[in-house]
């Protein structure tokens, strides 16, 4: 008897396939196709798969993929398993302090890079240059004449009533002359493709250390797509910051810069260590300072030595003992002694914790009239602060459309809590809410949701299930950094 003939195993589609197969979430913006994702109609019955319409993937998108065209899902396994194996040996760790089994975990990476057109990236660009420099005139203004506060253009209680206004900076001229040197913006796209502004973060913001890390993680894995692509580089932007840094530090160009670090409980200690080693700065904690005659020095076994400038990555209110908490022990005493006698540049200035507050978002556009005498071209989500009482009224009936924010984030003290989400709650929760609200007004802030904007992401196979592509939702950090005389970049 003749053996029965074999099947032929069905060919494993090629990446491309997949990404032609991946579809966004209805109702969110599909980054692979570059327009809002609609529901797809089932396929009639017995109809080839192919009959149903996808729309294309966008011409950058399809460069990146075609790359790809001959690997097939294990192919894309095996880079999964380069790139974690690439983050374990490199020690990236993000610290959980919640975490009994111990706070280091590795830094959660996935295998494809968010891929930002040129002319998308032109507009992010302006907008963010924009921002910062209406934040540096914003700081300028609270710590100098307060005119704003004056003429009622920026309520006296985001300022005045925020624990990161530092009275005792108010009147010190920055070494330098600026205030700001590195800020953090995190942009979402919404569902009409625009690039909306969520949150802004001026006091320590986290993640140069990361983004650089993975961008080499990930250009490692897909080397012929970042040349192809022609992606542009960060060593000249993270060179300028260094430049910036010492050129407008009392010591200039020959000036001893240092990170200034919580320690290694820090849920961002490793960036800490990998941007102190990158850029050649001394990674220092609060114990290995000290403050002699308003200078600041470096305590080392072979004596003192002087120190011109921090990059710091503690919160302002830890800073000095002496003017600030009492209780902390990461800051050194008399810092803002040093501070306050031009002795020392600090990035950023102590005291911009209060620009983080997401009630500022919705007073910005005005001050970019009055300050700038521009309008904002990089637009934020909606935003009403409860303290004004039209806005209150005008908020409440949102709420369930909307974001719920506390004005004071990390400040539970004054009222801080944990942002949620209006449609994620009942309706007696937002009842509940809303009284809240009422009676707590200036603590809280409301702000427009929209569903963020989705790209693939890569699912490893595992037992009986295939590797896949799987569309994620994304929001971007984008990083404004100190560019000398010429502003920021």
């Amino acid at each position: 008897m003749s053996a029965p003939p074999q099947l032929a195993k069905p060919e494993s589609p090629s990446v491309a396939d997949l990404a032609q197969a991946t579809q966004a979430t209805p109702g969110h913006f599909d980054e692979l196709r570059g327009t809002v994702a609609r529901a797809t109609p089932a396929p009639a019955p017995h109809a080839p798969e192919a009959a149903v319409g996808s729309p294309k993937l966008t011409e950058i998108w399809r460069q990146f993929f075609s790359t790809l065209e001959n690997d097939s899902a294990a192919d894309m396994d095996q880079r999964a398993a380069n790139l974690a194996r690439q983050v374990r040996d490199n020690g990236i760790t993000y610290n959980v302090y919640a975490d009994e089994n111990g706070p280091q975990r590795p830094w959660s990476l996935d295998l494809f890079p968010l891929i930002v057109d040129p002319a998308s990236w032109q507009r992010i660009e302006v907008g963010v240059l924009q921002r910062m420099r209406l934040l540096e005139r914003v700081m300028a203004d609270v710590y100098g004449p307060q005119t704003l506060l004056h003429d009622g253009l920026l309520p006296p209680a985001l300022v005045h009533a925020h624990p990161g206004y530092l009275r005792a900076m108010h009147g010190v001229e920055p070494v330098g002359e600026r205030y700001l040197h590195i800020a953090a913006f995190d942009l979402a796209r919404g569902p009409d493709g625009n690039w909306w502004l969520e949150a802004q973060r001026s006091q320590a913001p986290s993640g140069l250390g990361y983004l650089l890390e993975n961008r080499l993680a990930i250009a490692a894995q897909f080397p012929q797509a970042f040349q192809n692509l022609g992606v542009q580089r960060l060593a000249s932007t993270y060179r300028a910051l260094m430049d910036s840094l010492k050129t407008m530090s009392p010591a200039g160009p020959d000036a001893h810069l240092a990170l200034l670090t919580p320690g290694p409980y820090n849920e961002t200690y490793f960036e800490h260590a990998y941007l102190a080693r990158y850029l050649g700065l001394t990674l220092v904690e609060g114990s290995d300072l000290l403050v002699r005659d308003e200078c600041l020095f470096l305590k080392t076994l072979k004596g003192l030595v002087p120190v011109h400038g921090l990059l710091k990555r503690v919160d302002d209110q830890y800073l000095d003992p002496l003017e600030l908490r009492a209780d902390s022990t990461l800051g050194v005493p008399g810092l803002l002694q040093a501070i306050r006698a031009g002795n020392v540049l600090v990035a950023n200035a102590p005291g911009s914790a209060f620009l983080e507050s997401p009630a500022l978002l919705g007073f910005l556009p005005a001050l970019s009239r009055q300050l700038l005498g521009e309008e904002l071209s990089l637009p934020a989500l909606p935003t009403w602060w409860c303290g004004e009482r039209n806005a209150m009224e005008e908020a409440l009936p949102r709420l369930a459309d909307c974001a719920i924010k506390p004005t004071y984030p990390g400040s539970f003290e004054q009222g801080g809590f944990e942002p949620v989400l209006g449609g994620k709650l009942g309706a007696r929760a937002l009842d509940e809410w809303a009284g809240r609200i009422v009676r707590q007004a200036e603590e809280h802030t409301v702000q427009g949701y929209s569903p963020l904007s989705q790209m693939p992401t890569w699912q490893a196979s595992t037992a009986g299930d295939p590797g896949r592509l799987r569309a994620r939702s994304v929001m971007l950090r984008v990083f404004v950094v100190s560019d000398g005389a010429q502003g920021w970049r």
